[in-house]
């Protein structure tokens, strides 16, 4: 792997932390091994600088990639575009053809505003909201990217940095004004909410939330959102750039039989291809006409392109279902193997969206190790499996198989404490912790 090596030490010295997104940094998964580009992906299989396979048994895209990388049909939708034009004087017809499918998906929503990642996308969302309340404090539950509005509530009174809410997420360059506008509950602690309403009121321009991540909502945990929200005045968004398409299609929150007053998409909608959605009731989307919200880029034809065949094709081939099962195969196969090596490990996510845990003081030496012989063994594998429609079963035996193996040796290695000994570099980095 001396090419992707090589180039990822250069880029370090090119790009302030080596990559764009945290979470494509090789340090979180395996330092100074883990081929850090690719020079193709298709389906879920992923090639390097070096010529090297793999099969994607981690995150495929960070989860944008639902149908698998390089789809067939998306890509053809895309080549049309641009051999037509992807930019012009003129807007692109496909943004309203978009709009009308994510309402019929959505029918609690009348309209629909675009942006191109999940981040911004929310900072619209926050934005819009208050612009219709005109009020200034948001109230929040889960992950909502970079914006200012969110690292905000890591801002403390006398440092830059409160370690205990988002580690490793600094707000340095955020304004110290914004202090005290921010304020985290997590997800069914409704208790905590109430705390925030009771004490900030009718401050509370939105209430924003990811409607379900790593487990469901439990004694009405949703519905009561919805209802302290209405009786607030506050708009309540769901931030679904994460787990929409993943059981339906579509808002994982129409499972919950929740509406929202806006709701975010970004990621798999797009199938990898850049775009986002706000989608919201006209008696609060009306309100983006008082503020400025624009921008050029919004406004080029690939994303609703993209997202219109990546929406169809997962309605008409049921994608979910797929990815449910596939999950679940993982889910359990984990669990089993687990048991049958006498490894200390914990299983937790929905299928679709699946993590585990080794247990123990070796826990984040023992993930390293199992990233190391997984890709000895032909795969990109972590702690967490984002399945695609591509992946087959086939796919999921051979990984289940070598799964196995590494099992076996990091649950000896625990027991003899031998775990630094395998390791052929760094502890991997734990990232930052999610509010969940």
């Amino acid at each position: 792997m001396s090419q992707s090596l090589d180039l990822y030490r250069k880029a370090r010295t090119l790009i302030p932390g080596g990559t764009q997104l945290l979470s494509k940094r090789p340090e979180l998964f395996l330092p100074e091994q883990w081929p850090a580009y690719y020079s193709k992906a298709k389906g879920a299989e992923v090639w390097d600088l070096d010529g090297n396979k793999y099969i994607d048994m981690a995150y495929n895209g960070i989860g944008a990639c639902v149908l698998g990388a390089a789809d067939q049909d998306v890509d053809a939708a895309v080549k049309h575009v641009i051999e037509n034009g992807q930019m012009s004087s003129l807007n692109a017809p496909e943004e309203v053809e978009l709009a009308e499918l994510l309402i019929e998906l959505h029918p609690w929503a009348q309209m629909v505003r675009y942006g191109r990642c999940g981040g911004e996308a929310m900072a619209i969302a926050v934005r819009i909201a208050r612009a219709k309340t005109g009020r200034d404090h948001i109230a929040f539950c889960g992950y909502h990217g970079w914006h200012d509005w969110y690292l905000a509530a890591n801002l403390a009174e006398d440092k830059a940095l409160d370690g205990h809410l988002l580690p490793g997420l600094e707000p340095k360059g955020v304004p110290r004004g914004l202090k005290g506008t921010v304020h985290p509950f997590h997800y069914n602690k409704i208790e905590e909410l109430e705390a925030i309403v009771a004490k900030h009121g009718k401050d509370i321009a939105a209430i924003a939330m990811e409607p379900m991540r790593d487990h469901g909502p439990e004694d009405g945990f949703l519905k009561k959102i919805r209802d302290i929200a209405t009786k607030n005045g506050s708009v309540l968004i769901f931030d679904e750039v994460t787990s929409a398409f993943r059981m339906n299609t579509g808002g994982i929150h129409l499972l919950e039989g929740v509406d929202p007053d806006i709701a975010v998409f970004a990621k798999a909608m797009g199938n990898g291809y850049p775009i986002a959605a706000v989608i919201g009731t006209e008696n609060v989307m009306q309100a983006a006409q008082t503020t400025f919200i624009s921008s050029t880029n919004w406004t080029e034809r690939i994303g609703p392109v993209a997202a219109l065949a990546t929406i169809r094709k997962h309605r008409k081939h049921n994608v979910h279902e797929h990815l449910i099962h596939i999950g679940t195969m993982v889910q359990e196969g984990w669990k089993t193997i687990a048991k049958k090596t006498d490894l200390p490990l914990h299983v937790s996510g929905i299928p679709p969206l699946s993590h585990f845990g080794i247990d123990g003081k070796d826990g984040e030496a023992a993930r390293t190790l199992f990233a190391q012989l997984m890709l000895e063994r032909g795969f990109l594998a972590h702690k967490g499996f984002y399945p695609t429609f591509a992946h087959t079963k086939e796919q999921i035996a051979a990984y289940l198989k070598a799964t196995e193996e590494a099992f076996g040796i990091i649950a000896k290695a625990m027991k003899d404490s031998s775990l630094m000994k395998l390791l052929k570099g760094p502890i991997a980095h734990s990232g930052f912790a999610r509010l969940t």
